[in-house]
């Protein structure tokens, strides 16, 4: 499980486009978003910075990884 602490995300769109750039490169992940706390929660065979590029490419900055 991975969580990235993310920057902009402001409606269910913005978890959709998130979603959309994850599943682009790994079909099987499965993506949360929590809108309050600006968290997303991937469980993905992406690694860290994988799926932080793509969230950041997708328009919303990674500013933190757990």
């Amino acid at each position: 499980m991975l969580s990235l602490k993310v920057s902009g995300m402001t409606c269910g769109g913005c978890i959709n486009a998130v979603t959309r750039a994850i599943q682009a490169e790994d079909p099987q992940a499965k993506v949360q978003g929590d809108l309050a706390s600006q968290t997303i929660t991937l469980e993905t065979t992406l690694t860290p910075a994988q799926a932080s590029q793509l969230v950041t490419d997708a328009g919303f900055p990674v500013t933190n990884v757990a």
